[in-house]
């Protein structure tokens, strides 16, 4: 079950970080920093104000026989509003000699504020011990229940930055083959610096000017836009829902950038809410199911099927959900 971070899930988030193996900016393995993140996201649950503003909601994924904490994920109304948010885009110089009778296409990185004012979806991590079952998706479609049921809260762009290749040794081919040139420090200690202190050094030591990428060592040129290989799957599952790469890749490991219009990401899309009507032990057909606003949210996998006048619901995810009859439901097939 899906449901609101409290003050209680700081240990487990902390042991969760140290998990993730570097490149997690948004999960950093810092309680100083992970208490400041649960004590924003408390203040955004509550903020009575349906409206923009810059809020971050953390979400934890719960063992509801045990209790455990075993999952997370991270939700951004609108990136860049207390530091810049800086990505570098892809594009091509396109130049042409008559002398030579040749045409030379160069293609380039240049830094950009560009998707400054977008949502964005991040900070997903699922416990080893807990990859199986479609719990992953589960995590990552609950936040965009989440955005539909908040609608006036987000952009109408966003985003999910993706981590980038990482080493065996936990160091960024990307980062050592360029910005590391520049600050004189090695990935790790830039990724925590980051995570901890924000974007703003970057503003103040990365170069303005344009990239040229075959100046770059082979080693960085070849993990440009290229997901972790831990990341793959969570590429299919925002390809799916309907973000696309547009040439935007991360500043620290040059990992890809999806994008999408928050109104077309499929499960905002498709969510409906309905009225339970009744309860039963069957159910219908598998579907993500959501109850609440704000800091009473709760999604879980569940049983759902259509009726004269609203839905019925397995009793089982009522439970999970703390629903009962005359409830409102959000839902999207689980498919």
């Amino acid at each position: 079950m899906i449901r609101a971070a409290r003050d209680s899930d700081l240990q487990p988030l902390y042991e969760m970080a140290k998990l993730t193996g570097g490149g997690f900016t948004n999960l950093p393995p810092d309680r100083t920093a992970l208490k400041a993140k649960l004590d924003r996201s408390a203040a955004a649950f509550a903020r009575v104000e349906d409206d923009k503003a810059d809020d971050l909601f953390v979400l934890v994924l719960e063992n509801v026989a045990t209790g455990e904490v075993r999952g997370t994920c991270q939700i951004f109304t609108h990136v860049g509003q207390s530091y810049p948010f800086y990505s570098y885009r892809l594009g091509t110089l396109t130049q042409h000699s008559k002398e030579l009778g040749r045409t030379f296409r160069a293609d380039m990185l240049g830094l950009t504020t560009d998707l400054e004012g977008c949502s964005e979806v991040g900070g997903l991590f699922l416990h080893p011990g807990e990859r199986a079952g479609g719990l992953g998706m589960l995590l990552a479609r609950s936040r965009y229940l989440f955005i539909a049921q908040h609608r006036a809260r987000f952009a109408d762009r966003v985003l999910a930055e993706l981590r980038g290749i990482i080493d065996e040794a936990g160091g960024s081919p990307f980062w050592d083959g360029l910005a590391g040139r520049f600050f004189g420090m090695n990935f790790q200690d830039a990724d925590q610096f980051n995570a901890v202190r924000g974007h703003q050094f970057i503003a103040d030591l990365f170069p303005k000017h344009p990239v040229y990428i075959a100046m770059l060592p082979e080693t960085a040129r070849a993990v440009i836009g290229l997901p972790h290989p831990s990341g793959r799957a969570a590429m299919r599952m925002l390809e799916n829902e309907g973000f696309a790469y547009e040439n935007y890749v991360d500043i620290f490991d040059g990992g890809p950038t999806m994008i999408a219009k928050t109104d077309q990401v499929r499960t905002v899309r498709d969510a409906q809410s309905s009225r339970i009507v009744a309860l039963d032990d069957d159910g219908g057909e598998p579907a993500l199911i959501a109850h609440g606003r704000l800091a009473d949210f709760r999604c879980a996998y569940g049983g759902v099927r259509g009726c004269e006048g609203g839905v019925v619901l397995d009793r089982v995810t009522a439970e999970a959900l703390r629903v009962g009859e005359d409830a409102i439901v959000s839902h999207v097939a689980r498919t």
